[in-house]
């Protein structure tokens, strides 16, 4: 039985800009942390896995003297983890009030996999609160408890190790050679290619940029019959990707060699 595993952010909902941002800066205006994250500042911000590690990425001496927060490691772990608990309570309330749907394609291929008898999974190293708050909103809750969700600090390397995927795959029962990951950062293609997983990119807000080299396929989404079609960017495959990415794309991936490793390779075949 083969296995679809998902990336949360980026993947299911683009919730960077419209969720996760605005929550960070409404919880260091709450605890009065001198810190407000431009957009422009948020896009260097993502490229840190994990929310709580961004968080303490932003306390500087001069905030820490600000806020009257001992120079004391102990004390900023506290402090992250209370911030990072009213974050994650700020956006899964934006979640559930509908701010941030799923992503083209998500609910359709879900649907189609599940269907077809695929372990269908969520690995993220987001809050697991979050992750499950905005697997429902983009699949419903029928679909959604078909999911086994990986998230948070339940590894102990966050991407781009990778930690969540082997344990991901550990626990589903699925040999890498079995299983396919959606994903959309660089960070996140790593970690799936070192755990050895065939990987499918849907670039979003922040990614569009950022080095795909290695992954299966690169879309510009997943597309849906009728919406937003899928623009095809890198295909090494030739999978010759139609409007939409199919079940029938994903099962080809897996059916070709690789996963193709990072690092010099010969050179990519142009797209058809």
């Amino acid at each position: 039985m083969p296995a679809l595993i998902f990336d949360c952010d980026g993947v299911l909902a683009d919730t960077e800009r419209d969720g996760h941002l605005p929550a960070f800066n409404q919880t260091f205006r709450e605890f009065a942390v001198p810190v407000r994250w431009s957009d422009s500042d948020y896009a260097v911000k993502v490229r840190i896995g994990g929310g709580k590690e961004r968080m303490r990425s932003a306390v500087t001496p001069a905030v820490a003297a600000v806020i009257g927060l001992p120079d004391d490691p102990g004390a900023l772990d506290e402090a992250v983890a209370r911030w990072h608990r009213r974050k994650t309570a700020i956006y899964t309330d934006a979640v559930a009030r509908g701010a941030l749907p799923g992503r083209p394609g998500i609910r359709r291929i879900t649907a189609d996999a599940d269907a077809a008898g695929w372990a269908l999974a969520v690995a993220s190293t987001s809050a697991e609160a979050s992750v499950r708050a905005v697997l429902t909103e983009a699949v419903g809750p029928d679909l959604a408890a078909h999911f086994r969700v990986f998230a948070g600090d339940i590894v102990a390397a966050k991407k781009p190790a990778p930690d969540i995927y082997l344990l991901a795959l550990r626990e589903l029962g699925v040999p890498a050679a079995e299983a396919l990951v959606i994903e959309d950062s660089a960070n996140g293609l790593q970690a799936a290619l070192a755990a050895g997983l065939r990987t499918l990119i849907t670039v979003s807000g922040y990614t569009a940029a950022e080095d795909f080299t290695g992954a299966s396929l690169v879309v510009s989404s997943l597309g849906d019959p009728g919406g937003p079609t899928a623009i095809t960017l890198k295909d090494p495959l030739r999978l010759d990707v139609g409007r939409t990415v199919e079940l029938t794309d994903l099962t080809a991936i897996l059916a070709a060699p690789g996963p193709i490793t990072p690092g010099p390779t010969s050179p990519e075949p142009e797209t058809p």
